[in-house]
């Protein structure tokens, strides 16, 4: 699949769920009205979905949320699209997860064929935890997090910069990271949905201040690691692990990007920051022919935005989009 600017399209991000055990600041309000069942694709039809899409050319497959593992028998779906790896057709199966269900998963996942994961965690203090995600239990997610180190996946811990919350604690973050044998990935918070008033513009911190300030004490090369994702890597040369910026707001990455959204509705979004999207739902249930959803994905494709308009709205407090975080998997 190449899009109108000569991308090519091989990395689909599937939001299995928008319901989540947390209600994160930045990424939903605490009040969040959730889809009614009747919506939401069965976990067949994901996995049918998916595999038109690895037919079409996916090679790497992310299963993100909400919180991917509180969808119910989300292992059905993990087994079942592993066959994918087995024939050679996928080359990664992963997953995106606040960590909160990794102590209950965590084997199970590494017997699907997952190798790695991404685990979001914005903080060491487990006063701050409860505060960022309002209902998160700490001790929880580092049982998780030890869980799946102890089961053999790769662990990659990202954590959204939070100005005034959590920016005095990446020095820290590094080290942890480093004594674990963690990769950090640091990410700009994004204008996406509603989170409360005043918020957004609170928590902005520009990723390249961090990185300045970061240069300061430890000595970041520059990497050409590629993980098929949007971050730029540096070697933390005091601790051999990886350092990834993802920075939508100040340095957007659109040029190289190789990706689409797919949310548990079946709805199709080209671009995480624009509000043009197809609906795959409807072809899929109309035919047991895979065709009609494979020209839907085609003409979706087709239609790519060259990138996204992001921007922090200081004037009028709103979001680029009102679609929340947790609808797309960010």
């Amino acid at each position: 699949m190449i899009d109108p600017f000569g991308r090519s399209i091989s990395y689909l991000r599937v939001s299995v769920t928008d319901r989540c055990d947390f209600r994160c600041v930045y990424c939903m309000s605490e009040d969040m009205a959730f889809l009614p069942k009747a919506e939401i694709l069965t976990l067949e039809e994901l996995d049918r979905l998916s595999g038109a899409f690895i037919r079409l050319g996916v090679k790497k497959l992310r299963l993100t949320g909400g919180e991917p593992l509180v969808r119910k028998n989300i292992m059905h779906l993990f087994r079942s699209l592993g066959r994918h790896l087995q024939t050679g057709d996928l080359e990664e199966l992963t997953l995106t997860t606040n960590g909160s269900q990794l102590a209950k998963y965590a084997r199970d996942l590494k017997e699907a064929g997952v190798k790695r994961i991404n685990v979001s965690l914005d903080t060491l203090d487990a006063q701050k935890f409860a505060a960022i995600t309002r209902w998160g239990r700490f001790d929880q997610v580092m049982d998780g997090i030890r869980a799946a180190k102890s089961a053999g996946l790769q662990v990659k811990l990202n954590a959204v910069a939070l100005k005034g919350v959590n920016d005095g604690e990446f020095d820290k973050l590094i080290g942890w990271c480093g004594e674990e044998g963690f990769d950090l990935t640091l990410i700009e918070v994004m204008p996406l949905g509603e989170v409360g008033s005043g918020t957004r513009v609170d928590q902005y911190l520009p990723l390249s201040m961090v990185r300045a300030d970061l240069r300061k004490r430890w000595t970041l090369d520059e990497s050409d690691y590629k993980t098929g994702g949007p971050a730029r890597y540096y070697t933390v040369r005091e601790t051999g692990q990886r350092l990834g910026l993802i920075t939508p707001m100040t340095h957007n990455f659109c040029e190289s990007c190789n990706r689409v959204r797919l949310t548990c509705t079946g709805t199709l979004y080209m671009c995480l920051g624009q509000e043009d999207a197809a609906d795959l739902r409807a072809p899929l249930r109309a035919s047991e022919s895979d065709a009609p959803v494979e020209a839907a994905i085609r003409a979706a494709i087709d239609r790519k935005p060259k990138g996204h308009d992001f921007i922090i709205d200081r004037r009028h407090d709103r979001p680029a989009v009102a679609r929340h975080m947790s609808v797309t998997g960010g």
